[in-house]
């Protein structure tokens, strides 16, 4: 690149002003050695001048090694006074850029805004899916309920199919037919109640006896569910050391496939009140849901292979199992099975709600329930269907032997169970009608 100078003639080889004729400075400098250009505010170039005397070497030469003469002395030589176009220009008084201008940022602090920028889309999102999940609630609006089936106490049991032989869940037990159940007492009906039990006949000295388990009853419905609200008219709840007795519906043939429903359940003296559970396949999961519900949840996940297939239980108040509940004459167990959500209630015989007295349950005016079991955390119609309704009365098993310990029972369960048939007076069930009612 070159520079023109105009005072004196054309420009030599080097950028430098030709001299005038007469020699430096030129005819058009000032006082000082310097030619008289304006300085431009602007970035233009500006031309200034180094004043030396003409024999004076240029800074960083070298004489030749051969002797021979230096080159023309370098004098008046030029200096590039103006910033690179490309290049950020400070003129007198101008400060450097603030903090938060950009334009004086360093490569650190872009690639920290860019994490920040990543982190917040990710963790914002999460948050708000988070918060969304635990304030997501179904919409439990009202539906109209017609009378589909009636369990009619004076022809209970012929709604039932009986189970028959050892009980699936290793309980200590024989679960007997119609006939022998029948023979023995252990089912039986009247105009106001059905009643199914343990038996209390056979002793250490009968034949046969009960060496390898008591005999007593399991049946399983008929029909089958898949949705609906079911009114069980519930007066008497079983109790005693060693028994495990349940009112539940479930598909014994694809279990736990199409799931299982817990309605009533307990365990020896039933202390802790009634137990509502869910068993299920896994992607079912109350935990972090939002619920509406008297009862304490006990267990968040419902897939029956964790924690031992204690499914997602919630448990209520003394009140709804055993002594307490059978010495006001039961009451109505009521649940709501739809896509929704699973939902339970029990009312006192004393607090049964008029329209279930009326055929004409709504569920929508009950108030809080006992369980809730909300669709947010579980799909139900995939979860549940083909479902009967089933009641037995297991003795020893896997869950009453897992609590056995702490539970205040003597002895071990089956001891009890072979040898002690009069522990077992309270181990009975007293229903009166069963309604089943569908939504249109």
């Amino acid at each position: 690149m070159s520079f023109q100078a105009t005072a004196g003639g054309g420009s030599s080889r080097y950028g430098r002003p030709a001299a005038a004729v007469g020699g430096w400075p030129p005819a058009a400098a000032d006082a000082g050695g310097y030619p008289s250009v304006a300085r431009s505010k602007n970035g233009d170039i500006n031309l200034a001048y180094y004043s030396a005397a003409p024999d004076t070497p240029p800074r960083g030469f070298s004489p030749s090694p051969r002797g021979l003469s230096p080159p023309p002395a370098y004098t008046d030589v030029p200096r590039v006074t103006a910033a690179h176009p490309n290049m950020a220009r400070l003129d007198d008084g101008d400060q450097p850029p603030a903090w938060y201008d950009p334009r004086g940022w360093r490569k650190r602090v872009w690639i920290a805004l860019a994490a920040l920028i990543v982190i917040i889309c990710v963790v914002v999102p999460a948050v708000v899916v988070t918060i969304n999940k635990k304030n997501a609630y179904p919409n439990y609006s009202a539906l109209t309920y017609s009378l589909s089936e009636t369990y009619s106490t004076d022809s209970f049991f012929d709604n039932f199919d009986y189970f028959e032989g050892y009980d699936p869940a290793e309980g200590f037990v024989h679960y007997v037919p119609a006939e022998t159940a029948a023979s023995l007492n252990l089912t039986y009906t009247s105009t106001s109640s059905a009643l199914l039990r343990v038996d209390t006949s056979v002793g250490p000295s009968s034949t046969p006896d009960a060496s390898t388990g008591r005999f007593s009853v399991r049946v399983t419905s008929k029909t089958q569910y898949s949705s609906g609200l079911f009114l069980f008219d519930v007066k008497h709840t079983p109790y005693g050391c060693g028994t495990w007795p349940a009112l539940w519906l479930s598909d014994p043939d694809n279990w736990p496939t199409n799931g299982e429903i817990d309605v009533m359940e307990a365990t020896n003296y039933a202390d802790d009140g009634n137990q509502v559970t869910l068993h299920t396949t896994g992607g079912c999961s109350m935990s972090g849901h939002k619920r509406k519900m008297t009862g304490e949840s006990l267990q968040g996940d419902c897939h029956n292979t964790t924690n031992s297939n204690a499914g997602c239980g919630v448990e209520g108040a003394v009140s709804t199992y055993g002594t307490e509940w059978n010495s006001g004459g039961g009451g109505v167990v009521a649940l709501e099975w739809r896509d929704a959500g699973i939902r339970v209630w029990q009312f006192a015989r004393d607090s049964i709600p008029d329209d279930i007295s009326d055929d004409s349950p709504d569920p929508s005016t009950w108030g809080t329930a006992l369980a809730d079991f909300p669709d947010t955390g579980c799909d139900m119609s995939s979860h549940f269907k083909n479902q009967s309704i089933i009641v037995n009365i297991d003795l020893c098993g896997q869950l009453t032997n897992a609590v056995w310990d702490e539970s205040g029972c003597p002895s071990n369960c089956t001891d009890l169970v072979a040898n002690q048939p009069s522990s077992f007076t309270n181990a009975y069930w007293e229903f009166g009608d069963f309604k089943i009612y569908q939504s249109s």
